[in-house]
Parts: C-alpha cells; structure tokens; sequence
C-alpha cells in the first residue's frame, strides 16, 4: 500500500509516469469508433408523440444489432435516438454500416414518408482505453464530432479511417472540404463513403425544356409535382416548373415518386395525369423500374431525364480531398 501523503514531488511524478505507461499497456487499443443517430427526431417527437418517437429510435438499435455481427462490433453505450460503437477494424464497421443503410432502405419502403428512419454515421480510427466494457479517450470524442458534421443519409470517415479501407471501400469515397468540428483547433478534412450504388441511383434531374438540373435528395422516396407547398408544408421533392403557365398547369399537384429499392429506383405514378418511362405509360398506382439514364414524359409536356454520376475514381492514401465529375 502506498502513502500518497508520504511521496516527495518527485516520487510522485515518477508514480504517474508508471501509472500512465501501465494504463496504456494493459488497457489502449487502436480501434474503430462509431457513432450513429436518427435525424430530425426532435421534431418528429413533438409532431407524432412520445410512443412513435421512441419506436422510431428501437428501430435503429434493432437494426444496428442485427448488422455488427458481420463487423465485429458491439455497442458500447445508447443515449436518446444515438448509439455509441465499437469494432476492431474499419473495413468491418464500414461494411456494417453500408448493410445498416441498405436495411433502413428496404425498410422504410413499407412507411409512410414522414415516419421513414434516416441515419448519419461518423466514423474514425485510433486509440481508445478499453477494458472490455468502457471505451474512453479523444479518439472517442473525435468520432462524435465527425458524426456531428454529417448530414442526413451520410457516412463519413477521418483520414486515419479511410487509410484503413481495403482498395474496394477506398473507390466508394470521395473527399470533402474541410469542415470545423467543435472543439478541434484545425480544420478537418473528411471523406464521404458512398454507401448507394452510384450506377443504380441518379444524382440528378434534368428538365430537358429549360436546361434546369435540380440534385436528388439523399431520400428513399422521393415525390415530383408542381406544387411547392401546401399548408404551410412543403408539397414536393422536386418541383416541376415550365416558362408557359398553361403548359405548366397540365402537370399534376403531385405528378409522381421515386422508391428506393435495393436494386435501385422505383417510378410510382400518383396521379390520373400521364407519365411514361422511356415510352412505357404509368396509371395511378402503378410502379415500374427506373433504368439508368431514363427519361420521363410527364403530362406530354415536360421531358425529364434522370442523370447518374461517372464511376469513382481512386483516391489517394493520403485521404487528400478528390472530388467527382458528374457526367450528363
């Protein structure tokens, strides 16, 4: 037994430095740290009560269960809609989280729209103390700022994460501009792991009589129409607009959606007004597959072409920002 009280300052710094070097040894592994949340929950409470939020939230940790198996993982602490993460290495949690996101999708198929479960995911790899239970340490804190920075939909990961990725997740990245994270001194340059299939899903639309190209929401439906609002909320996704008001008036309220499937978009006609894909006519309630580089006759009077992203290409192991061109 020591007497603390019986130490000179310097036996005492000694016993720290054995303390501190000990710590380490037994209890410090380099591991990956993940955090993941549901987005807009606060509002969702308020909007829809107590009961469906908390069902909201047991859907993310029912769904996130189910994939840490094939990472390795296991969950090392939940607070409110979030789950704090541990897995011993980052091409495990990536997977994990990629399963995550594609479960959620083929989930939310069956909800209604305001009740489908969005996710972000922040991502990073480094030292933590571990006993087996309690994980601690800044990496810990650094992982949570990078989840913090996402948006909805998003996987994103530190450069010490993405360095550990095999060849294959690497060329699912893309860099991003550096972002301030609260409580980091520098700026942070994260990348962003495309967890949907780029070739499957369009990035964009484009309005062939105006040349307008609008992006796609990061969404697992997706609603068109020429109504931008109504009663006070917003109508559509994406709002369809022509130059001639009578033109623009033969285009529904609500026109049609896009469905995210695993094996890519849905077209889902929402109206008696017509729409076809590449020539093939929708009635109301029917779906049909949306091939790559589809084009849709929307009311005989708006053609809209749906634009897909090229291939990604390698980036570097340095994690340095590489941004994609978008063909189209």
């Amino acid at each position: 037994m020591i007497d603390l009280e019986s130490l000179t300052l310097t036996e005492m710094i000694q016993l720290q430095t054995q303390l501190g070097e000990t710590l380490k040894r037994r209890f410090e592994k380099r591991l990956c740290l993940a955090f993941s949340d549901v987005v807009g929950s606060t509002p969702y409470f308020a909007r829809f009560g107590d009961a469906a939020g908390r069902g909201m939230q047991q859907r993310h940790f029912d769904l996130l269960r189910q994939v840490l198996p094939e990472g390795g993982g296991r969950i090392v602490d939940t607070a409110g809609d979030g789950a704090f993460t541990v897995f011993p290495g980052v091409e495990g949690a990536a997977g994990s989280f990629i399963e995550l996101e594609n479960l959620i999708s083929a989930q939310n198929a069956t909800y209604a729209r305001e009740h489908q479960l969005v996710i972000r995911v922040g991502l990073h790899f480094g030292p933590a103390l571990t006993d087996g239970n309690a994980v601690n340490g800044d990496s810990v804190n650094f992982a949570a700022r990078v989840a913090t920075s996402c948006a909805a939909g998003e996987i994103r990961l530190s450069k010490l994460a993405f360095r550990e990725l095999s060849t294959d997740k690497r060329l699912r990245c893309r860099g991003m501009p550096a972002v301030e994270l609260k409580g980091i001194a520098e700026p942070q340059e994260l990348m962003l792991l495309e967890w949907r299939d780029r070739t499957r899903f369009p990035s964009r639309v484009r309005i062939e009589e105006t040349g307008e190209e609008i992006a796609l929401p990061a969404q697992d439906t997706i609603t068109f129409g020429r109504l931008r609002d109504h009663n006070g909320v917003s109508a559509n996704d994406v709002v369809l607009v022509l130059p001639d008001p009578e033109q623009a008036r033969q285009v529904s309220r609500w026109q049609f959606e896009l469905r995210r499937r695993t094996e890519g978009f849905v077209v889902r006609s929402v109206t008696d007004q017509v729409t076809e894909v590449d020539g093939a006519p929708l009635v109301k309630g029917q779906e049909m597959p949306l091939p790559p580089q589809a084009r849709l006759l929307v009311a005989k009077v708006m053609t809209l072409q749906f634009l897909t992203e090229s291939p990604p290409k390698p980036v570097d192991a340095s994690g340095s920002a590489t941004f994609y061109k978008t063909k189209g």
